[in-house]
């Protein structure tokens, strides 16, 4: 059996941002940008890998979700603490660099860690925590 990544979910709370972020800072291509009673799911993907892709979706947009539960999922996402996703570069430091220049948060400079990678981490518009390692 061979199973690869074909799609992961992150929320987004913010088209545009989410945009300038994922396509103009980290340079991922817009494969969709889908639009439904005034929400929007964007998929972006890194260039010449068509497999793999990231869909930014409005975090609450399920009708099974209970009022309660948005609320709680908006109090995690203001706090970086409701999703996350781990990416990697060939030039970890040279990234940072570049993503410094726009007005991104960051949370660590690249730090090499103890149990063995070289990583820095950011928050997305949404505060989607987007850690960086360095790729070997």
């Amino acid at each position: 059996m061979n199973l690869t990544i074909h799609q992961t979910y992150l929320p987004q709370d913010d088209p545009d941002a989410a945009l300038a972020f994922y396509r103009d800072a980290l340079g991922f291509e817009v494969r969709n940008d889908v639009g439904y009673n005034g929400m929007r799911w964007i998929t972006v993907g890194p260039a010449g890998q068509p497999d793999t892709s990231i869909v930014l979706h409005p975090p609450a947009a399920d009708p099974g979700i209970t009022d309660e539960e948005r609320r709680v999922i908006s109090e995690m996402m203001a706090k970086g603490t409701y999703a996350a996703i781990n990416l990697a570069t060939e030039d970890l430091d040279g990234l940072f660099e570049k993503l410094q220049e726009g007005e991104i948060e960051v949370v660590q400079e690249p730090t090499d860690q103890p149990y063995g990678v070289r990583d820095c981490a950011f928050r997305d518009p949404a505060g989607n925590m987007v850690r960086i390692q360095q790729a070997k």
